[in-house]
């Protein structure tokens, strides 16, 4: 495996949003082993970056979290993603989706 990939701004909360709506609930740790698996170990998100994240997206409403006891027997907030949440996932899944089609089409263009 090569170096992992510098994650762009506002990529957190985004790939964050993704692995609990497909995976979730789930807790912190799961969140940043489901994205380092997911992508390979190409995304590696540090925790100071991933709670804030998932802090500021329970303020939006996006997430709902409840207190429970983890696998490993430790007390562990899991998280979920509300209607307002999927919602959200799905715009910021589009405008991805957008960007990545015009990097692909610059990069990929003849000069």
């Amino acid at each position: 495996m090569a170096d992992s990939l510098q994650i762009l701004p506002g990529t957190v909360a985004f790939l964050a949003l993704t692995a609990i709506a497909r995976g979730g609930p789930l807790h912190g740790f799961q969140v940043l082993s489901w994205i380092r698996e997911t992508s390979d170990g190409d995304f590696l998100v540090e925790e100071g970056a991933l709670y804030p994240a998932l802090h500021r997206m329970e303020k939006k409403g996006w997430l709902t979290a409840d207190w429970a006891v983890s696998d490993k027997g430790r007390r562990a907030k899991f998280y979920k993603v509300t209607a307002k949440g999927r919602k959200a996932l799905a715009r910021e899944t589009e405008g991805w989706s957008r960007y990545v089609d015009a990097v692909a089409r610059v990069v990929g263009g003849e000069a």
